[in-house]
């Protein structure tokens, strides 16, 4: 008798008016066109024009006016070139250019999927059998960009989630580069990205100093520049000594917005063509203390960078790039530390599962252990992890999924050692789920996949999108899948 998947009647789906105001950028000598215009309209059409703007989207926006303000940076360099001193400008004026450099960008109109979930922070009025949970989400808007959204929501004795109000004055971060850079490090991870001449490299270590930050960095590459005949090679170098630095930031919300107002929306060079797959955890640490982290990828249009974000109330976040030989996407970190290492589960050669361990939860140098490689048909293709592992009486249980015959994915189960994770002591023959009828149809068909579940009132509560497009949960009974798990391998 197979394991009973009990597909939820919930769905989370995509809201078009979700949107976010982005710089809307172009060539200088359009700015300065669209600049002159905007300062021969007369008194009148501009208040006119204005009041127009503000009717049609204060409303969906958390203070419009700062956003016009901070988009009309965007004019500058225009301004320079007309010989135009930003004081000569009336509000009116700074409001109507930076309306013209900005756009509305509905940051999830085109697909809301791979969830994961954790258990929120806030456990304020709660009933027994009920959690508050935060579930995150990968969205993709217009030209396919990815970024990272979130939802509150109470999940019930009878395990229905109740999602909260989602906002629609979607918060935009401030950025916070203060991250000290340790040259040491940096020239490590530089290496492992970009290959280059030694005396390149020697260059770079003459004029680094043993800590740096952003701004100074910066500099540094500006006096190489000056002081150096770089080669098209060293010229990249440089590129990618900037390219690194910003992919370390932290990032902070105002606390008056809900968390579904929050996004976090590609910010550095690194993720300029997008974020994905956040797999979310709630870590605790050997003195007790609860640390959410989450591994993503993050990709330039050329190259893929892993990356950890860490929050403790989700309102400041950090962001560091992940080191060594986790380099693949996939990576998920353990909820604690085992015999006094972080572990995490990885996919570094895109086909079969690995786990490594370190005592630095950014540097995962030490090599790597196979535990699971395709083995049945619907994984020949490929088997990974469908994120963190959840400790259980039993074993680590490991959500995975797998791709077989006409790549259709599966997700499945195995159970590793609590001790030696390096074991694999359970694996299903047979997968929880595919893609049903209802479900196999969308932008990418027949895909199915999480990036993280939960224990609740003895089920397993597994979030999953469906054809890369919208996304549900099911629930798996516990005790019966472990069961089936340890009989698996008898």
């Amino acid at each position: 008798m197979g394991i009973v998947v009990n597909r939820k009647n919930i769905f989370f789906k995509p809201k078009l008016d979700r949107v976010l105001a982005r710089k809307f950028v172009l060539s200088q000598e359009r700015t300065i066109k669209i600049v002159q215009r905007v300062l021969k309209m007369s008194s009148a059409q501009k208040v006119g024009l204005i009041t127009q703007i503000l009717r049609n989207y204060a409303g969906r926006h958390r203070s419009i006016l700062n956003i016009l303000e901070r988009n009309f940076l965007v004019a500058e360099s225009a301004l320079k070139v007309l010989n135009i001193q930003v004081q000569q400008l009336s509000e009116d004026d700074r409001m109507l250019i930076g309306s013209f450099f900005t756009m509305e960008y509905s940051i999830e109109a085109a697909a809301y999927f791979n969830p994961s979930i954790v258990i929120s922070p806030d456990q304020s009025q709660t009933l027994e059998g009920e959690k508050r949970i935060i579930l995150s989400f990968r969205a993709v808007g217009e030209g396919h960009l990815s970024s990272i959204v979130f939802c509150s929501a109470l999940i019930d004795n009878h395990n229905d989630i109740h999602i909260d109000a989602v906002g629609t004055l979607l918060d935009k971060p401030k950025q916070i580069k203060n991250h000290i850079y340790k040259k040491d490090d940096f020239l490590n991870k530089l290496r492992e990205l970009q290959q280059a001449d030694d005396y390149f490299y020697k260059i770079v270590d003459v004029k680094l100093t043993n800590s740096f930050t952003y701004d100074e960095l910066q500099r540094f590459v500006r006096e190489i520049k000056a002081e150096e005949d770089l080669n098209h090679e060293a010229n990249i170098l440089m590129q990618q000594m900037l390219w690194l630095a910003s992919s370390h930031y932290e990032i902070a919300y105002s606390h008056d917005t809900l968390i579904s107002e929050r996004v976090i929306f590609p910010i550095s060079d690194t993720e300029k063509n997008g974020i994905e797959d956040a797999r979310f955890v709630r870590f605790v640490s050997e003195k007790g203390t609860v640390t959410y982290y989450a591994t993503y990828t993050a990709y330039d249009g050329h190259s893929v960078l892993p990356k950890l974000l860490s929050t403790k109330d989700f309102v400041h976040f950090k962001v560091q790039p992940l080191n060594g030989k986790i380099v693949n996407k996939g990576a998920a970190l353990f909820p604690r530390k085992i015999n006094g290492s972080y572990a995490m589960l990885c996919r570094v050669d895109g086909e079969n599962s690995y786990i490594v361990f370190s005592k630095s939860v950014t540097d995962w140098h030490s090599d790597i252990t196979l535990i699971a490689e395709p083995e049945f048909p619907w994984e020949f293709i490929q088997v990974g992890n469908c994120g963190s592992p959840i400790e259980t009486s039993e074993g680590w249980l490991v959500i995975t999924h797998s791709v077989g015959p006409m790549r259709e994915y599966a997700i499945g189960a195995m159970l590793l050692d609590l001790d030696n994770p390096t074991h694999v002591i359970g694996k299903l023959k047979r997968p929880l789920l595919w893609a049903n009828e209802e479900e196999r149809n969308g932008y990418v068909p027949n895909v199915v996949y999480s990036c993280g579940q939960i224990i609740h009132n003895g089920e397993l509560i597994l979030p999953y999108a469906y054809s890369d497009q919208e996304s549900t949960y099911a629930t798996i009974n516990l005790k019966e899948l472990l069961s089936e798990l340890i009989e698996s391998m008898t």
